[in-house]
């Protein structure tokens, strides 16, 4: 049965498996919704145990092997067919905002990782998770173990030179951050590529486009995005209304950002179902104080300096029509393109955030967009 967006609005029996990965997705959906009635929050440890009821994949192909440095738990996925040369190396930052996934569940079942693991190598994190270890421990933990990787990459049969950095929602934001902190580093191997998919890049503007057009589509929201937000870096809720409103950036910093951030920047034809440019509200600084750690690069890659963004690695960006982070990956790739970066783009025209994780479930129901998606995607890698 092939799915699309309407399926996942539409339930069916196909799309209400047990243990399907629809079901945390629209768990999050009823999430949302509590929050917005009632003002009621469901426990991260709820949600994550939700998350772990997706099944593993098929990894008899693999060799997999467990690993503990630093305090970091590491995966790691060799081919067991042997190789003439060394083989690429990926290492992957799994998405949930910090506060959710695991390195046992996200993004083993049959799809894009299984290309990747017949041909490369890949490493996965376990990174603490907020609000137990808070932000940037996440952040910090996946360069850590990619710079361990890069200097121990041989011992796994990787080429150092084709290390590339990925990442899936929250854990594209990750990606990009770590890509940044390495550019200046002059003792590690440059980084090959990066891989964002449907990353968060940015939280100055939750009014672009993509957030107006989808400020309802599950299974991330927009209200649902930036309380995810706030619960990472562990600032009040309360704070919701006054960044959907912009109130938390300051004269100066909007400005600096605008030539950035600009909905100009953004084509025309993704404003074709609907863009009112918002009112602009004096800052707030109550909520710019609140706010602070919203605007470093690490949480909002996509406001760094020119600097940094000239010097990063070529870059694969997927973005999904039905997300409302289809702007973030917009904008980034402009940003990109415009500091000289080699961009290739994948636009998923009937995506949404997540397709790629449940593009193939069990042969009940396959998403053609996670489909096509996983194909750029292993087209891209197979390049490099």
């Amino acid at each position: 049965m092939q799915g699309n967006i309407q399926d996942l609005l539409q339930p069916s029996e196909h799309n209400t498996v047990h243990n399907s990965p629809i079901i945390p997705g629209f768990f999050l959906y009823i999430q949302e919704l509590i929050l917005e009635k009632f003002g009621i929050y469901v426990d991260h440890h709820i949600i994550r145990l939700a998350l772990n009821l997706v099944p593993s994949g098929d990894t008899s192909k693999l060799f997999v092997k467990d690993l503990t440095f630093e305090k970091i738990n590491v995966r790691i996925y060799q081919p067991k067919v042997p190789s003439a040369g060394l083989r690429r190396g990926v290492v992957y930052c799994h998405g949930g905002t910090g506060r959710f996934g695991s390195i046992s569940k996200k993004f083993n079942r049959k799809g894009i990782w299984t290309y990747v693991n017949l041909e490369a190598v890949k490493r996965t994190m376990e990174y603490r998770l907020a609000p137990e270890h808070p932000f940037p421990t996440q952040f910090d933990d996946c360069l850590a173990a990619t710079i361990h990787f890069m200097r121990t990459a041989e011992d796994y049969g990787v080429d150092p030179t084709r290390l590339i950095v990925c990442g899936d929602s929250s854990g594209g934001t990750i990606a990009a951050a770590v890509c940044q902190a390495l550019v200046n580093r002059t003792d590690l191997p440059r980084v090959r590529a990066q891989i964002l998919i449907y990353p968060f890049l940015q939280a100055v503007d939750f009014n672009l486009p993509s957030y107006q057009q989808n400020h309802a589509m599950p299974p991330l929201l927009r209200k649902w995005t930036i309380y995810l937000g706030l619960r990472y870096l562990n600032i009040d809720v309360s704070a919701i209304d006054g960044l959907l409103e912009g109130i938390h950036i300051r004269e100066d910093l909007r400005e600096k950002y605008s030539k950035w951030l600009s909905p100009d920047n953004i084509q025309d034809e993704f404003k074709i179902r609907g863009y009112e440019p918002p009112k602009l509200l004096p800052c707030v600084e109550e909520y710019s104080t609140k706010a602070q750690g919203f605007l470093t690069p690490t949480f909002s890659p996509l406001l760094a300096e020119d600097d940094v963004i000239c010097q990063l690695p070529e870059c694969f960006i997927l973005t999904c029509e039905h997300d409302v982070l289809r702007d973030d990956g917009l904008l980034y790739k402009k940003r990109l393109e415009d500091n000289g970066v080699e961009v290739t783009w994948c636009h998923l025209k009937d995506g949404f955030h997540g397709v790629l994780a449940i593009a193939r479930m069990y042969r009940i129901i396959s998403f053609e967009a996670g489909l096509r998606g996983i194909d750029t995607i292993a087209k891209f890698i197979r390049s490099l």
